[in-house]
């Protein structure tokens, strides 16, 4: 498995795990996918990271700010999402891997 930045090309690959997340019902709160722009402007620039194993990306990790108020400053919520290629198959360790990536 290969822990790199993410990149706008990604997303549609996320997208589609983010879908997966949500089908499961405890993943996320939404209830659909957001656009790429909605997505992008709730996540902070760092820490947008993907795993890929095969060529495939099989998970995503990325922070957003929990607050715009000054005393939050660098306080994130971290969102990590992995999946196989489908739904229920093996997960893979995107977690631990996402978080040894930003040490």
């Amino acid at each position: 498995m290969t822990i790199r930045t993410m990149k706008p090309s990604d997303w549609e690959a996320v997208a589609r795990i983010y879908s997966e997340g949500i089908a499961t019902g405890f993943a996320t709160f939404e209830t659909q996918t957001p656009s790429y722009d909605h997505w992008d402007k709730a996540h902070t620039n760092e820490c947008r990271l993907v795993a890929e194993k095969n060529d495939v990306i099989a998970g995503w990790a990325a922070l957003s700010p929990v607050s715009s108020r000054c005393v939050y400053g660098g306080v994130a919520e971290v969102s990590v999402l992995h999946f196989g290629p489908k739904p229920g198959s093996r997960r893979w360790k995107i977690t631990d891997a996402a978080f040894d990536h930003g040490k």
